[in-house]
């Protein structure tokens, strides 16, 4: 596969192969003999790897070693989201059987079904070569399966067990502030400052949906032959029951357009020609959702903050020598870019 980036797993975590081995043929079948294990290169949060058998190919994910955040890592959870979506929501891997014992590879894990297709990403454009109708065919379908997604009834679906809705923003304003406390090396005055502001201007109409999370193009699996048909929507370890428009405040700021810095088009294809920009893609989601986004500037802002966060929980982890990856020394100019471009968003009034 052209897009399919994936390393020899003894270059990236080492993995107990014959308790894997045992543990397949234990709970997936006798017959099936591992014979490969390669690890997917992208990503900076749950490691995922690709196991290959003599008969079928199938998807692992397990934590890395050494974090300290709890529910993004959580297996058994990420598990439970892909068993309760599949049967309402078709463009997900099925799921086939999660490990709780440490003793094989170090932590819990699970086993999903592997779906055939690519991801697109920088590194692989020149492989790809999207064209502007590509592009504009694209982002008109990730609005539209956004939408699909947060139309799904959290009750009738029995999703509403994954959250908690109600409250739901401000405990993300006050939880998010605080692993940024705790995870904070470098003195930030934008993050400071939106700490401050999103605080003073976090009540909002209560509305319930399942979002993502973390809903961006690296996060689609898509048909090679045509890049607009995806075939899966994958990474749900940040999935919940909560309010819709802190999802598309998440979508927008992972959104970037061709004014951005460059270290932000770095990270995503969305700022290429054909792509809505994102007043078209909020244009859109109204559009076709039927509502309205007001304050849309507030969970824009949160939606950058967030993604600062993320970036420096990670980057601390790297100063402090747990992770090794260099990729992640540069993650200190996402953090000061997503939290420049959400003052900016406050204080122009303009996602």
């Amino acid at each position: 596969m052209p897009w399919e980036n994936t390393i020899d797993v003894r270059k990236g975590i080492e993995l107990n192969t014959i308790a894997l081995s045992d543990f397949l043929k234990s709970h997936l079948g006798n017959h099936h003999e591992l014979k490969e294990v390669r690890q997917f290169s992208g990503g900076y949060s749950n490691l995922t790897y690709l196991l290959i058998t003599n008969e079928t190919e199938w998807v692992l994910r397990k934590p890395p070693p050494g974090v300290l955040i709890k529910t993004a890592h959580d297996m058994r959870r990420e598990y439970t989201i892909l068993m309760k979506l599949k049967p309402h929501f078709n463009k997900i891997p099925a799921p086939l059987v999660y490990c709780e014992d440490e003793n094989i590879l170090g932590t819990p894990f699970y086993i999903m079904q592997k779906i055939q297709g690519g991801v697109l990403r920088v590194e692989n454009l020149k492989v790809v070569k999207p064209t502007f109708n590509d592009f504009a065919k694209l982002s008109k379908e990730f609005v539209s399966l956004l939408v699909q997604l947060h139309q799904l009834d959290p009750v009738s679906t029995g999703l509403i067990d994954l959250g908690k809705p109600e409250g739901y923003i401000e405990r993300q304003v006050t939880g998010w502030i605080a692993r940024y406390e705790r995870s904070a090396t470098d003195q930030i005055p934008e993050m400071e400052y939106l700490s401050r502001w999103l605080s003073d201007h976090m009540k909002h109409e209560n509305k319930m949906a399942l979002i993502h999370n973390d809903f961006k193009y690296d996060n689609l699996i898509l048909n090679e032959a045509c890049i607009w048909d995806v075939k899966a929507v994958v990474d749900w370890e940040m999935a919940t029951v909560g309010h819709p428009f802190m999802d598309v405040g998440t979508c927008l700021a992972y959104w970037t357009e061709d004014q951005d810095p460059v270290a932000f088009r770095n990270f995503n294809t969305t700022w290429l020609p054909g792509n809505y920009t994102r007043k078209q893609w909020v244009e859109e989601y109204e559009n076709i959702a039927g509502v309205t986004i007001d304050n849309v500037e507030f969970f824009c802002a949160f939606g950058l903050y967030k993604v600062a966060v993320i970036a420096q929980q990670i980057y601390a982890r790297y100063k402090q020598g747990i992770a090794k990856d260099p990729r992640f020394g540069a993650l200190i100019h996402i953090i000061r870019g997503a939290a420049l471009r959400g003052v900016n968003t406050i204080q122009n009034q303009s996602i």
